[in-house]
């Protein structure tokens, strides 16, 4: 399903900050359960501990408070991350390593890439709630993304999210038809 889709089943709000996009373009789509993890700024350790928690159809999101002056993680860690049964990564840091992450395939949100290198030195934490890119995350909350980002579906209205997403499809499949067969203007404006 479209990013947009969910975001209409959500009511309107739920994406990431619009900087938060796939690093590599062809390897936009995922849909999965977060797990979370807080590096905080210039730091990894907390993501690498997360790869013991990882399970099948996880999406490893980690928060470092926008930090953008290193690399919270590369194809290295992108790449056990997958063989621990990651689906994507997504972080409000930065990554590097585009030609190995482009190997990798995991899909891999971020706010942008630099070569530079974090420490690990901690703290960090995983599995708790934190703020990624504006938006509050949790453990169990469904993490979807494309090309257009990454939208955040809470663990308590997953089930309201998916009854609305079938209505949404049909409507937008109902007024994609009217607009290939002409429509000139939405249907709201006619009235």
């Amino acid at each position: 399903m479209p990013t947009g889709f969910v975001v209409d089943a959500l009511g309107g709000s739920g994406g990431l900050d619009y900087r938060i996009k796939p690093v590599v373009s062809e390897q936009a789509a995922f849909c999965g359960v977060a797990l979370t993890c807080d590096a905080g700024p210039a730091d990894n350790l907390a993501v690498f501990a997360a790869l013991r928690l990882l399970q099948p159809g996880d999406v490893l999101a980690a928060a470092t408070g926008g930090h953008a002056g290193c690399a919270v993680a590369g194809d290295l860690l992108l790449g056990m991350a997958r063989n621990s049964g990651a689906v994507a990564f997504v972080t409000d840091g930065c990554v590097r390593d585009i030609p190995g992450l482009r190997e990798v395939g995991l899909p891999c949100f971020a706010l942008g890439v630099t070569p530079n290198s974090p420490a690990r030195e901690g703290p960090g934490t995983v599995g708790f709630p934190v703020v990624l890119a504006g938006s509050a995350v949790a453990t169990g909350d469904i993490l979807a993304g494309d090309q257009d980002g990454v939208v955040v579906v809470p663990f308590e209205r997953i089930d309201e999210v998916l009854a609305r997403l079938e209505a949404v499809r049909a409507a937008e499949a109902a007024l994609d038809a009217k607009v290939r067969a002409g429509l000139r203007l939405p249907p709201f404006l006619e009235r």
